[in-house]
Formats: structure tokens, sequence, C-alpha cells
């Protein structure tokens, strides 16, 4: 970091104790480990990246760590999000996460931030905190982390993971790239699937997240060679690991032009929201529907991986993949019901109706997922 701290606190016996294999590190020492204890880190997320950060962060000794999170522990969360347990699913993430925090490190002091982070309040939260930590999971949330990094003067430890691949980076310091230098603009809405469709190797994440806490204590120390510059991509089938050097854009809008001033919300351009054009109908409708027998169709164009661990009995399977192929086949005068996971395939599907004809189409709100939370509880969730 660029800051200077004019003033230090103390190690008490017991920090002096617990940080012993810090101090005798010649490039950390007591007053790195000062420093550190000095430090105050906000993580944007408590879930796949987020769990290592706020495990080692904590264990490390930085002082404060504040954490950005609205969502709620899920048991599919954990077959990845190690900071979070069995039992704490329904519970808040932030509170299941500061819990294990305080329990790795007492001297640690939490700032819970349970909100999800918008044009509105970023600004605020992030201006309080010497780095931030993006452990984001959706590209809307990516580019305000970036903007406000950018609009503030704070680093942005850059982590992302899908499948088997990640990345991490440090970004939006004052002589190297932001975000915005590698990907201009958010992609188009559902040109790139979602971890919650396209999946993600449990370890995956602490591969990254682990390397995305190692750049946030180097920044604080000012010792070794930051990511400054530098993609690091991370592949796990191969076992690869490399870095492409990557520089600042004089175009950029954010770093470069500065034509980026404020901050917007950019959940209407990003996959994270799909574009629902299309009439929704919830699943206790669909399941009414189905008790009545009414004479419908009902189509999941998920794909057929995902049909063996679950499905909708009555529904038909039609992947995403075929089905420009297959509209042919459907009928344009009977009621189609089109269903996916979450919703955002589907979504597409029915748009691709209605672009064809069709009229009576309605896209499953939530998905299969949220007619195993509503209708049917002995349907997998994955």
């Amino acid at each position: 970091m660029t800051e200077v701290l004019v003033e230090l606190p103390e190690l008490t016996r017991e920090e002096l104790a617990r940080y012993s294999r810090h101090l005798i590190l010649p490039d950390v020492g007591v007053e790195g480990q000062r420093r550190l204890k000095a430090a105050r880190v906000l993580l944007v997320g408590a879930g796949g990246l987020g769990s290592p950060l706020a495990l080692y962060l904590s264990a490390a000794g930085v002082g404060t760590l504040g954490i950005v999170d609205f969502d709620k522990v899920d048991v599919t969360n954990l077959q990845r999000q190690v900071v979070h347990g069995t039992a704490d699913v329904g519970r808040s993430k932030i509170d299941s996460a500061a819990e294990r925090i305080y329990d790795i490190n007492p001297y640690v002091n939490v700032e819970r931030f349970e909100t999800r982070l918008t044009s509105e309040n970023a600004l605020d939260i992030i201006r309080e905190f010497d780095l931030v930590v993006d452990g984001t999971d959706n590209f809307a949330t990516r580019y305000l982390v970036n903007d406000a990094c950018v609009l503030l003067g704070k680093p942005n430890v850059y982590g992302s993971i899908f499948r088997f691949e990640g990345q991490a980076s440090v970004l939006a310091t004052p002589d190297g790239p932001c975000y915005r230098c590698l990907f201009r603009e958010p992609p188009p809405p559902g040109l790139v699937p979602s971890c919650a469709e396209g999946g993600v190797l449990g370890v995956l994440p602490g591969l990254v997240g682990t390397i995305q806490a190692t750049e946030a204590i180097k920044l604080i120390l000012g010792i070794g060679e930051p990511l400054i510059g530098r993609l690091l991509l991370v592949d796990a089938l191969t076992a690869q690991f490399r870095t492409v050097k990557i520089r600042r854009d004089p175009a950029c809008p954010a770093c470069g032009t500065h034509e980026i001033q404020e901050l917007i919300d950019y959940d209407a351009f990003c996959g994270g929201a799909e574009p629902i054009t299309v009439r929704e109908i919830t699943p206790r409708q669909v399941a009414e529907k189905l008790a009545r027998g009414d004479d419908f169709d009902l189509i999941d164009v998920r794909e057929p991986f995902e049909w063996e661990i679950a499905r909708i009995e009555g529904a038909r399977l039609v992947p995403l993949s075929t089905f420009p192929g297959a509209i042919k086949e459907l009928d344009p005068s009977r009621e189609i019901v089109v269903q996916c996971k979450v919703g955002g395939r589907s979504a597409r599907a029915a748009d691709a109706l209605l672009a064809a004809g069709f009229r009576n189409v309605w896209n499953l709100a939530g998905g299969i997922t949220r007619w195993s939370d509503e209708i049917d509880p002995s349907i997998a969730k994955y």
C-alpha cells in the first residue's frame, strides 16, 4: 500500500506468541505484524473466494476485516465455501463467517455490511478501508467494485473462478491497470454462465482465494512483487500457472480518460441479471396446473447430466444447445412453460420462442432450484 501509517498499534504478549512465525521472517518482523494489525481490508463476498480470504487474513492478523454479503448459507455452498459448516445452513453468511473468524483469531475486528453492494453505498463502504479484495461471483458487482476503487484510489485485489480455471491480479493501483483495461464493458446478458449454472471445482476458490490473500498481505507489508500489471491464470486440470502482462489502457473510461465520475448499477447489463421479456410463472402455479391435468408443455432446457441429477415429473428435456433446431417440432398453438436450473437459460429459450412466433409462453421463475424449495424438497439441489 502507498499509505504511510504514522502510528502503528502495539502487539500484546499473546499476539507476539501467536504471530511468532511471522515475526522471525526478515520481511515481516514486529513492525510488519503491527502493519497487519493496523490494516483495514474489505472483503466483497463471503462465498467461495471469501472463505479462504477470511480464514487466512484473520489468521495472519489483519486487524480489521470488513465483509459485504447479503446472502444466506445454502447446502450447495458447502462444497467450496469452507468458512461455513453444515450447522450454518440457513444462517447469514456474514454471521457465519464472523463467528469462524473470531474462533481463528479473537484479535480481529469484523465490520459487517449485510447488504447488496450498490452504486448508492459502494463509495461510502469502500472509502473506510485501505484495500479491497474482490470475491464476487458476478459481473455487475465486479465492475462496481472496480469503478469505486478507481474513484477512491484503493487497490483492488481481483480474483475470479469458473469450472476448473481461475484468475488473479492486483488492479486499480496508481501505476497499474484496472479491470476495465482488461474488459472494457460487461458482457451481454447470458453470454457467460454463472458458477451456479456452469459449476466450479470445489478446491479452485481455495487456490485463487489464497493467492488473493497473499497479494493483500504483500500490499499491506510493502514486500515482494505484487501482481500489478500481471494477470495470473490458473488451470486446475493441468496444474499450470502462467502469468501474462497487462497494461493500463490510456483509453480506459475508468483509469485512463476518467470519463467515469460516478457509479451506476450494472445489473441490467450483465449476465448476473437476465432481461426477462417473457411472462414468469411461479412453481406453485405450475404445480397446480400439473395437479389439475392442464394440457401444456413443460420444457426443461438444462443439460442431460443436470437432468440425471434432478428433474420435474412431466417435463421434457430439450437442452438449450439444441433448442434452436427443436423449435420447429413444437406446436405454436400450445401453452409452453420453459424451465432450467434458476431461470436464466429458460428465459433465453422463451425469448427464442417468442421471436419464432409463439405467444403462450411462460418462464418458470427460479427454475428447478425454487421448485425444490417450494414444491418438492426431495428433488436434489445442485
